[in-house]
């Protein structure tokens, strides 16, 4: 089965917003949320994920609103969580088809991690920009065996 590995949409400043976890997104991040829902929106998600930071679960709102599938909040999706904890729960969720949302600085790691166990890159650039959307597949052996990137917005 696939997961979509998704970077949160575009949200406001860390300085005007106290605690972070509670940033919204911005008028063009909720546009960025649209489209996400636009593209994911026939892909036969079962679950989607994500990090309990607002951010995060407005990026995915309107796709599980369309879909009608709850939004599970992770601790491994967190913007604080440990690399191999976000790394379990992907390997994990590899026999469905799954949505999870984060953060740059976990999902970048999580992306080299299945260039260097060899997975086939389909990609315009190597990259993990805010709203970007990365279709991880498997193979008989791995489940990250092709990784390719459906949606990239600055």
């Amino acid at each position: 089965m696939t997961v979509y590995a998704v970077r949160h949409a575009k949200a406001g400043s860390r300085s005007s917003h106290d605690p972070d976890e509670r940033r919204p997104l911005t008028e063009k991040g909720r546009e960025q949320a649209e489209h996400i829902a636009d593209v994911l929106e026939a892909a036969g998600i079962a679950r989607i994920l994500s990090s309990r930071y607002t951010r995060c679960v407005q990026t995915v709102e309107p796709l599980a609103t369309r879909l009608g599938v709850s939004i599970e909040i992770h601790p491994a999706l967190a913007e604080e969580a440990g690399i191999e904890d976000a790394w379990d729960l992907l390997e994990a969720l590899s026999d469905t088809t799954a949505v999870v949302c984060s953060h740059g600085n976990i999902l970048s790691p999580i992306l080299d991690r299945v260039h260097r166990r060899g997975a086939e890159i389909e990609a315009a650039e190597w990259s993990c920009h805010k709203g970007s959307v990365w279709r991880l597949e498997p193979d008989d052996d791995r489940p990250f065996a092709r990784a390719v990137l459906d949606v990239v917005q600055a």
